[in-house]
């Protein structure tokens, strides 16, 4: 188990090294979601094992769906689901007296996905989250699923929220929109064929909607009469050891990733053209660039030739945390020159150092800066085990580089199982 504290000393020699990634949390927690809505079973094959997708999984089971779990033997934090679909109905229900309660804990996917699911089924359910997931915004899907007829309960357009579920309403409109996050037009689209919706989405353009594209692709490639369905792996996960690569070859070593994304299903997997395999841009936009992996290139940009702007940010505040502001704040301590305007962040070149760096409870904060630990000594993570959301391995992987990983309380490097969060 992973101490509160740790510490994360650079390889000390060359090494050519393979990291072998789990799967995409995004399109699992699609895949469960559509598995769920199948006329008959799915296996899931490759699907992501982490806090996120447990979350999803113990969500359905308590709907009522028979969800099997089997071992992944070529990666330990993946799994083979095999879920039995209802066709569009929740086999259980609770009352407006008694609604079934559901805990979606951090899980953003799991508190905007399962809305429009329970409002298939008949009888009333009750989401909630850790406080973090009570703070993020939930009003443009519970206002769209208002417009579809249904009931939301809720004191501030937030969860919790209790959901009245009474089946599918044909022929019923909405209009979502993506400022705040497209997860609410995936959520309603994922359940618009069953529930007989139309939905309007508004907000962005199409080409700055690749998670919405992701979901109207998988409804498209779904096996919904049954059978088998492959969850790519994670291109998100996939920029921490890509930047690996960039941070690690002038010392003489190399990292590869297997297997690489490439269905274009995900648009992190842009992160080596635009980042490793070309020379550095002057300017990276979160809206039409990268998705969750320009934070990656946020935390990798003091050490790029020249200063660079980062734009596009808004979305970066409403998630785990506020993430502009912490990578502003841990960058700093770390020695980097960072200037915040608005929704912008500059980036200029310059030397690092050692810092004990907050992850704010947010897995993407301790997997950047752990990256960084790679390149620069001194490098210390507190509350490492929040990777558990994503990515329950990171650590192992980040060991397999060659990087020794200590409790920075005793001096001791951690074992492989120890370093499992």
């Amino acid at each position: 188990m992973l101490p509160d504290l740790i510490e994360i000393v650079p390889p000390g020699a060359r090494k050519t090294s393979t990291v072998v990634l789990p799967g995409s949390k995004s399109i699992t927690n699609r895949a469960l979601i559509l598995a769920a809505l199948a006329e008959q079973p799915v296996t899931l094959r490759g699907a992501l094992w982490s806090e996120d997708t447990q979350a999803m999984v113990e969500c359905l089971e308590r709907l009522g769906f028979a969800i099997e779990v089997a071992g992944d033997p070529a990666e330990p934090a993946n799994r083979t689901l095999g879920v039995r679909g209802h066709g569009g109905t929740g086999p259980k229900a609770g009352t407006p007296g008694r609604p079934t309660e559901f805990f979606v804990a951090n899980a953003g996917t799991a508190a905007r996905f399962l809305p429009p699911l329970l409002c298939l089924g008949r009888g009333s359910y009750r989401v909630s989250g850790v406080p973090r997931m009570h703070q993020r915004p939930q009003a443009s899907l519970i206002k769209a699923l208002r417009a579809l007829g249904y009931r939301v309960d809720t004191s501030n357009d937030r969860l919790p929220a209790v959901v009245h579920g009474d089946g599918p309403h044909p022929g019923a409109t909405c209009t979502v929109s993506v400022e705040e996050s497209s997860q609410f037009a995936s959520a309603l689209l994922l359940c618009a064929k069953i529930g007989g919706w139309t939905v309007n989405v508004t907000g962005a353009n199409e080409d700055e909607l690749p998670y919405v594209d992701m979901t109207r692709r998988m409804l498209d490639d779904f096996p919904w009469q049954g059978g088998v369905y492959d969850v790519e792996a994670d291109a998100s996960g996939a920029s921490y050891f890509w930047g690996a690569d960039w941070l690690l070859r002038d010392a003489g070593s190399r990292v590869a990733v297997v297997p690489a994304p490439a269905s274009g299903l995900q648009v992190d997997q842009k992160f080596p053209d635009l980042i490793v395999d070309r020379p550095w841009r002057a300017v990276y936009s979160r809206r039409t660039d990268l998705a969750d992996s320009i934070m990656t290139a946020i935390v990798l940009a003091p050490l790029a030739p020249a200063a660079t702007r980062f734009t596009d940010l808004g979305r970066l505040r409403v998630q785990e945390c506020e993430r502009v502001e912490a990578l502003r704040t841990e960058l700093t301590k770390c020695g980097a020159r960072v200037n915040e305007t608005g929704d912008t962040l500059t980036v200029h070149p310059g030397a690092l150092h050692g810092a004990e760096i907050e992850t704010y409870d947010d897995h993407r904060v301790a997997m950047c800066f752990g990256m960084l630990g790679l390149r620069v000594p001194g490098i210390r993570l507190r509350n490492p085990a929040c990777v558990r959301k994503t990515f329950p391995n990171f650590f192992v992987k980040l060991a397999d580089l060659g990087a020794i990983i200590r409790d920075a309380a005793t001096g001791r490097p951690l074992s492989r199982d120890n370093l499992l969060a």
